[in-house]
């Protein structure tokens, strides 16, 4: 039995328990490689990925997004009607997870040529540096000098 160590266990790096458990289900989606995808940056903010899903239609594909992960499904209805010779062209369902930084908005999807483009924008993140008060209780702050009674 092998046991997995976590990347993640480190004291130092709290709280990303949720950050693990999606880059698990990312790595599983990964090994998978249909449909095939690309991601490109579009301007200054933009970003597009760009799905081949030759044989879907717009109804055929879904397009959500869930805590942070833009999940695309394709399912294609069965056509019993054809009798295929030769059956290359995929048909099969798929689901393609991308998990997307915080504030990534969808802008917009369209299907054109067998080829799906969904279309982001990354704000501009302004950095933040912000600066913590200590507090100290009253009993520990220093006092002033002392008397030392020398007798």
């Amino acid at each position: 039995m092998t046991t997995r160590v976590s990347l993640f266990s480190s004291p130092l790096l709290l709280g990303f328990d949720q950050l693990e458990r999606s880059l698990d289900r990312l790595a599983k989606n990964a090994a998978d490689g249909y449909p095939p995808y690309n991601i490109e940056r579009i301007g200054e903010n933009g970003l597009r990925i760009t799905l081949a899903v030759a044989g879907f239609t717009s109804d055929d594909l879904t397009i959500e997004i869930a805590e942070n992960q833009l999940v695309v499904r394709g399912r294609q209805a069965d056509d019993s009607e054809r009798v295929f010779l030769h059956r290359g062209i995929a048909a099969r369902q798929f689901q393609r997870s991308f998990m997307l930084a915080e504030g990534i908005e969808v802008t917009g999807a369209r299907l054109e040529n067998g080829l799906l483009a969904i279309d982001l924008v990354r704000p501009i993140v302004e950095p933040k540096v912000r600066t913590i008060r200590i507090d100290t209780p009253p009993a520990a702050r220093p006092r002033g000098p002392r008397a030392i009674d020398v007798g």
